[in-house]
């Protein structure tokens, strides 16, 4: 019975997973790191010390007893596999994916954390056999607003070209800072989201869009007007919602008219967003992750481990065809 364990360490959750692919299970614990009331982030050094302090925590919570079928280890090391990208929180993850291999012999297999995001979303929507063919990811975070070409490759599974991104503010960036506007708390996305639904308000939005490129600056500009003019908390919630959705929605179509007719998927935290989901399901039978495997997790480490191991035999079926 061969186990996966699967290690991430992102801005702002510690996670940690088990792949069982023998009988199909994966089971997953995280914890987000603690951000002070009306801030909306952590240094880099203050993440790298909760996620030593979390990380051992969290995986005594999810394994009370010992692993005896470890195979393999997937971790997160940096946030894109692009030169350059780099953030110290990843250290923790990789310096734990090291230390457990040397004393079990398990291999390491190391990945981005966008990776990982795509390859959780993939699992979730019972969709892992897109890696043999090419397809569009968005990844939509607090850190990333990315539409990305997704083809298979033999090196580390899928080859990664970027359609699209923010040429300023990111999605999650903000939402969470309408969010503390409104007095929610960090990270704000699902508060924003239970404030939204309770508008009844039709907002038209014209979304800003630069060759496939968005920018995103103006929105938290927007709000601020909103407030100051007196807009309801639960209508100030909506537009921002509905900007980023319409948004998204424009970045889509731009990538299928220079892609073809291509399968997408959704991931990141933004995209668990019920409202922005509905829309785009709509629009263009898209699939996503369920919210527990959108925001920052490591399932997709611990399947990307499963299949670089090849410990995971995909079902190729084709669901796209007449």
């Amino acid at each position: 019975m061969p186990e996966y364990l699967g290690l991430d360490t992102s801005n702002y959750t510690t996670s940690c997973s088990v792949f069982d692919t023998e009988n199909g299970i994966l089971r997953q614990e995280k914890k987000l790191l603690p951000v002070k009331n009306g801030e909306a982030g952590l240094r880099q050094s203050d993440a790298v010390f909760h996620h030593t302090k979390q990380l051992p925590e969290i995986i005594e919570k999810l394994l009370p007893e010992r692993l005896s079928n470890l195979s393999a280890i997937g971790v997160s090391v940096r946030p894109r596999n692009i030169s350059g990208s780099y953030m110290p929180c990843f250290l923790c993850g990789q310096t734990m994916a090291k230390g457990i291999a040397a004393v079990t012999g398990a291999k390491i297999y190391k990945t981005s954390h966008q990776i990982g995001h795509i390859m959780a979303a993939l699992y979730s929507a019972k969709k892992l056999s897109l890696i043999e063919r090419t397809f569009i990811a968005f990844h939509v975070s607090g850190g990333t607003t990315d539409c990305l070409y997704c083809e298979p490759c033999s090196d580390g599974l899928i080859k990664i070209t970027e359609i699209g991104t923010s040429l300023d503010l990111k999605a999650g960036q903000a939402i969470d800072r309408v969010g503390l506007m409104l007095g929610l708390k960090f990270p704000c996305g699902k508060e924003l989201e239970k404030l939204a639904v309770k508008s009844d308000r039709r907002w038209k939005v014209k979304p800003v869009i630069k060759d496939g490129n968005c920018c995103l600056s103006g929105l938290e500009n927007q709000c601020k007007k909103l407030i100051s003019d007196g807009t309801t908390p639960y209508d100030t919630a909506m537009y921002c919602l509905k900007s980023i959705e319409k948004t998204i929605a424009a970045m889509t179509r731009e990538a299928l008219c220079k892609k073809g007719d291509v399968p997408v998927i959704y991931a990141g935290g933004v995209m668990s967003n019920r409202i922005i989901r509905q829309s785009l399901e709509s629009e263009f039978g898209a699939f996503f992750a369920e919210p527990e495997f959108s925001c920052d997790n490591a399932a997709g480490t611990a399947v990307y481990a499963a299949i670089m191991n090849g410990g995971m035999q995909l079902e190729y079926t084709d669901d796209f065809t007449d």
